[in-house]
């Protein structure tokens, strides 16, 4: 190669070593045109130098290990939101007792034999309960007893306990009744080894939909589970201890006769009970923060406790039967005849507000037996509407 001043070498003046490419000339010279006998024009190749090989390799290595830790990350967001093996959820409520003190109401459930289960052929039995509710039914018991028909806070009486039945004990065609359906692991395990009689099942199980089956961490309720139908109770008393630390108790008829000393002037009147129907859902959606105050009403969204049976009966439970009947008669039944979605983080904080009342509510905090539906010669000829 041809320097500037005629001598071998570069621009510069040192000699050009072989391999080398004046980079400068070689532009001057694809500058230049050809030579008219030329047949093609010359071909020039520029290396790259090894720094920038060794930079783009270091960059395809740095892409490479950023979409390694996006997804890592990714992988890590998913796993902290995602349930347990168990497919379960926790949510945490408070349980803090209520400041001790003196209950007055323990120990007042009756002791009068009076008040014993008896052979429902006895002339002495009356109208008994859980009964059909289906809008339009009627018993045959002839009864001279009214039921409270408007709500119970306007007629005195406050909830006095809470307490809930594996299934319905009452009967509501197309809403809870023998074509009901739900999941039976707790049903079986608890009925083979004798302790729970299931009721009537409502119609919205569904066990292809998640809200059904995904399982709850049940962190106060006992042996509860999700897609199940349960009938809540809340026994209302004029006799409580209303407004006080002591309202709440278990057994519930220590609550329902806690200021009883003789006498029952009118127990269709001063005794009264709600009960609403419920299917378990695993589904926010369906939050009620204050299930253990009462039942559920919404007129504005006309469907929770706005179309009620309104009648007299007595209490209920398996140790009763169409053969052995309750003598806690009459006593007035405001029951809902639809059944209703309620997350189990509803029943949950009910629990836990259990756990925080005064009296020990432990006893109450698992389903009960459901008492067989009671016969048409049991059950009051008074219904409304």
């Amino acid at each position: 190669m041809i320097g500037k001043d005629g001598n071998s070498g570069t621009a510069e003046g040192h000699e050009t070593q072989p391999g080398d490419v004046d980079i400068e000339m070689a532009n001057k010279s694809q500058a230049q045109p050809t030579s008219s006998n030329s047949t093609s024009p010359s071909k020039t190749t520029v290396t790259q130098p090894k720094e920038q090989k060794k930079l783009k390799m270091l960059s395809w290595l740095v892409i490479l290990l950023a979409l390694t830790t996006i997804g890592l990350l990714v992988a890590v967001i998913v796993l902290a939101t995602d349930d347990d093996d168990d497919n379960k959820a926790k949510v945490a409520f408070p349980t803090t007792k209520a400041p001790e003190g003196d209950n007055i109401c323990e120990g007042k459930k009756p002791k009068d034999p009076a008040f014993d289960n008896k052979n429902c052929t006895l002339a002495s039995i009356k109208e008994q309960a859980g009964a059909n509710v289906t809008k339009g039914y009627q018993g045959s018991f002839n009864t001279s007893a009214v039921p409270i028909t408007i709500p119970y806070f306007q007629a005195g009486l406050c909830p006095i306990n809470v307490h809930w039945h594996l299934g319905a004990e009452h009967y509501s065609k197309g809403e809870y009744d023998e074509s009901g359906s739900g999941p039976t692991e707790i049903v079986d395990r608890r009925r083979l080894g004798g302790k729970t009689r299931e009721g009537y099942q409502c119609k919205h199980y569904d066990a292809k939909d998640e809200k059904f089956t995904k399982g709850y961490n049940w962190e106060h309720c006992k042996d509860m589970e999700v897609g199940q139908t349960y009938e809540v109770h809340w026994p209302h008393s004029a006799l409580g201890a209303c407004g006080t630390l002591n309202q709440y108790q278990t057994p519930f008829y220590d609550g329902v006769f806690c200021g009883y000393k003789s006498g029952l002037s009118n127990t269709a009147a001063q005794i009264g009970v709600q009960a609403q129907v419920f299917t378990i859902v695993n589904d926010e959606k369906y939050y009620f923060p204050d299930l253990m105050r009462g039942m559920i009403v919404d007129n504005d969204d006309g469907i929770y406790g706005t179309d009620l049976a309104m009648y007299t009966g007595s209490t209920t439970g398996t140790t009763r039967n169409n053969k052995i009947c309750s003598a806690y008669t009459p006593i007035t039944w405001q029951v809902d005849r639809k059944c209703h979605l309620v997350s189990a983080s509803s029943f949950d904080k009910m629990c836990a507000d259990m756990k925080a009342q005064r009296d020990d509510m432990s006893d109450d905090l698992h389903p009960h037996g459901s008492r067989e539906l009671v016969s048409d010669d049991l059950a009051a000829n008074n219904q409304v509407p």
